[in-house]
């Protein structure tokens, strides 16, 4: 028998890998890792707690499939988020859309340039 016991990362396509970071280094703060290994293909490694984000630059054939308004009910990734006013406020500066949790949550979902839905929670 085996057991997963954790989630180590969670990998998103981006086709306009520039656009992809000034939103994932300016607006939501993160900082690429530099272990990234030499791969066949460009992108970038974040942490996020011990998890990781890895943003790989191949076509994204959902880029332009109509999704959702609502993240929650896509496909998303989740992370906690300490201080998520601040974040809202981070959003609403660079003019990223997002909607609030409708579980009553303290919790908020947008997507990025590429159209992943990205979920963060109020962590406390």
């Amino acid at each position: 028998m085996f057991r997963i016991t954790e989630l180590l990362h969670v990998s998103l396509l981006v086709s306009d890998l520039e656009q992809a970071r000034v939103f994932y280094e300016e607006v939501l703060g993160l900082a690429p890792l530099p272990e990234r290994p030499p791969l066949p293909f460009p992108g970038v490694w974040y942490a996020a707690g011990r998890q990781q984000i890895h943003l790989i630059a191949l076509p994204n054939p959902d880029k332009d499939v109509p999704r959702p308004e609502h993240g929650g009910r896509d496909r998303h990734a989740a992370f906690a988020v300490t201080g998520l006013d601040r974040l809202r406020q981070a959003l609403e500066a660079a003019q990223v859309p997002y909607t609030l949790s409708r579980s009553g949550r303290r919790a908020l979902f947008c997507r990025d340039p590429e159209g992943n839905a990205l979920e963060f929670v109020e962590a406390g």
